[in-house]
């Protein structure tokens, strides 16, 4: 099967889907099949979908089935294990696993994107956490350059690396464009995050998801 990473953020809001879907151009215009997933995600307008899944199947250039891409979608734009519970549902690891390996039978490259931070509870008793572990991805972290960000990213780097995975790079995503002391805050987590800094994206770039592309690489690239 191809390569597949686990894309990961240092919160909620922090830019994991445009970084996700950057990725993707990136790939597709290395000419390489690309294909992206999101397994969880909450919060559906009035046709029942989702803006990030949408996000993701427009900068696919491999044509998934919704269910593929999304094998969990909740109506609350709330926590996810709180969402499957009013919905009495519970996520199970093994259709995300099956998901995962159909998108890897049909692209080059395919990115996973988790949902909130890494340790974000799914149920009772597993968490975005455990289902990286259940892939066995490598991970990409984006890491929302912010006050406060190093700690995130730092922390963030420890847990996927307690947990026995790689982290095979990291995006600064300045979402912050008045960040004070950016250029010394990236430094630190170049020196600070074990993995490789795959590009630091502008804020709002010119050019969308699409021009931002231009800033990154892929891992192994």
């Amino acid at each position: 099967m191809c390569p597949a990473y686990f894309l990961t953020g240092t919160d909620t809001e922090i830019g994991k889907t445009f970084i996700t879907c950057a990725l993707l151009h990136r790939a597709a215009r290395d000419g390489l099949r690309a294909a992206g997933l999101k397994p969880v995600a909450a919060g559906t307008d009035a046709a029942g979908l989702n803006d990030d899944v949408e996000a993701i199947r427009a900068a696919s250039n491999v044509e998934l089935s919704r269910k593929v891409i999304n094998p969990y979608c909740f109506q609350a734009a709330i926590a996810p294990h709180i969402a499957a519970a009013d919905e009495g549902v519970s996520i199970e690891f093994g259709l995300i696993k099956a998901s995962c390996d159909a998108a890897r039978q049909q692209a080059d490259r395919v990115i996973v994107e988790g949902v909130g931070g890494f340790c974000v509870p799914l149920g009772v008793d597993h968490s975005t956490a455990d289902l990286a572990v259940e892939l066995g991805l490598p991970v990409i972290l984006v890491v929302g350059m912010r006050l406060g960000c190093l700690n995130h990213a730092l922390l963030t780097g420890e847990s996927i690396l307690a947990r026995g995975l790689t982290m095979a790079g990291w995006v600064a995503n300045r979402i912050d464009p008045a960040m004070s002391r950016f250029d010394e805050n990236l430094a630190t987590l170049r020196s600070l995050l074990p993995a490789p800094l795959l590009g630091v994206v502008p804020h709002n770039p010119a050019g969308g998801v699409i021009g931002a592309a231009a800033f990154l690489r892929l891992p192994g690239a």
